[in-house]
């Protein structure tokens, strides 16, 4: 019998802070000691002595991320230990190289994180402050996050960073929030400087920062105060009437039930308020939204950069032709176009069991649609009426607005000899 082949050599990720090799701890040092390759980014690189540290020096090319499982492969054999800000494990390469090898194929030094350092310097709880990377991502994420009182730390991606969340915070009628920029954590050139957003007039600094926001609502400002639930006022989307009222909103929110990691598709998106809702629940929520109309596409664009989820993917397209090649979900809302021929199948079979479905109309063709797959699947079939107080005359009374019918259904396991009554 052949012995059997060596287990793999581990990949050592070892963070490193501002404060370069001084910082490091021995095993970590031994670690960089005696790698045959070393991958980082040049800064990064260049805080360690070439007398100490003699292994090949790899620099990451841009992008970073696609390039993880070549650089892997190149120099699988040897002993490879990558360089990170940090935390590796914290918005940084650990979770790719993770992804890539297997937690088990990983032996990470972790370093204290700026997140760490930050708190530490402001007196702030770290298990109470929300933090936001803008490092690869846009500004407009940090919208969000944005609550009176709420203290916010955001992962700068550049000198430019602290000028553009000033900038953002008094879009957001947030301009009497204070910020703090710290630089070079944990270095001998730690700086820190800090004003109100809206009288913000500092030059460009250190690229290496974090920028702490103390957030304070203008009383003045203009446009709705947003809570942290679903069912934002309408007046928070522009939007051509093509719009799922706020009181109707929040009921389909609840009926769709967004749970961390998940995927949606909202199909019909109208102004994009179901996809934007889902995603503000939980910065980990994702969504699709698929609309046929390119104007009602570029507003849906706009609408989840200012409520803080540029991250929304808008498809613009016919559903179900559109949805082709889409990542499964785990929750679907149909807006509009249900009487498309195949639509409602292609939602249904994209759903795995437990998926959620969530549908609503006002039409009594769809109703009938509707009606006829509540039978076959069950679930819950209801029709929401709102109505609101209205002047008439010198009185008040009530306007009534069209009833929403909607379906809500999970999606169940069938036996492996039993076929989808649908089909």
């Amino acid at each position: 019998m052949s012995p059997a082949p060596p287990p793999p050599i581990p990949v050592t990720v070892v963070g490193v802070g501002a404060d370069g090799w001084a910082g490091l701890t021995a095993a970590a040092r031994s670690a960089l000691a005696s790698a045959e390759v070393l991958i980082g980014g040049p800064r990064q690189l260049d805080l360690l002595p070439g007398a100490d540290c003699r292994g090949e020096r790899v620099a990451w090319p841009s992008p970073l991320r696609p390039a993880v499982p070549k650089l892997m492969a190149e120099h699988a054999g040897r002993r490879v230990a990558v360089l990170a800000s940090g935390d590796p494990m914290f918005y940084g390469i650990g979770r790719a190289l993770s992804e890539e090898l297997g937690p088990g194929a990983l032996l990470v030094h972790p370093h204290p994180s700026s997140v760490s350092y930050a708190c530490a310097r402001l007196g702030w709880p770290v298990e109470e402050t929300e933090v936001v990377t803008v490092v690869g991502r846009p500004v407009a994420r940090l919208a969000a996050a944005l609550y009176e009182g709420r203290r916010v730390l955001v992962l700068s991606a550049g000198a430019a960073t602290p000028n553009e969340i000033a900038a953002l915070l008094c879009e957001q009628g947030f301009g009497p929030s204070r910020m703090r920029v710290l630089e070079q954590l944990g270095s001998e050139r730690e700086d820190a400087y800090e004003g109100r957003a809206d009288s913000w007039d500092r030059a460009p600094g250190d690229p290496l920062n974090v920028v702490a926001v103390d957030c304070r609502r203008d009383p003045a400002a203009p446009g709705p105060r947003l809570g942290a639930t679903p069912g934002l006022p309408d007046t928070a989307y522009e939007h051509d009437g093509q719009l799922t009222k706020r009181h109707v909103r929040a009921a389909t929110l609840c009926a769709l039930a967004p749970a961390p990691g998940e995927l949606l598709w909202d199909i019909g998106g109208g102004s994009g308020s179901i996809g934007i809702e889902w995603m503000r629940t939980h910065p980990s929520c994702r969504a699709v939204a698929v609309e046929r109309v390119p104007e009602r596409a570029a507003r849906i664009t706009r609408n989840a950069a200012a409520l803080g989820v540029p991250g929304l993917r808008v498809v613009t397209g016919s559903a179900p032709a559109a949805l082709a090649g889409l990542p499964s979900p785990e929750a679907v809302f149909i807006g509009g176009g249900l009487t498309a021929p195949g639509l409602l199948d292609a939602a249904w079979e994209a759903l795995a069991p437990g998926g959620r479905l969530v549908v609503n109309t006002v039409t009594l063709e769809s109703e009938a649609v509707l009606t006829e797959r509540y039978r076959r699947h069950g679930g819950d079939l209801v029709k929401l009426a709102v109505a609101h107080a209205v002047p008439v005359g010198g009185f008040t009374g009530w306007r009534q607005a069209m009833p929403v019918t909607q379906w809500s259904v999970t999606k169940q396991a069938l036996p492996a000899n039993e076929k989808d009554p649908q089909t």
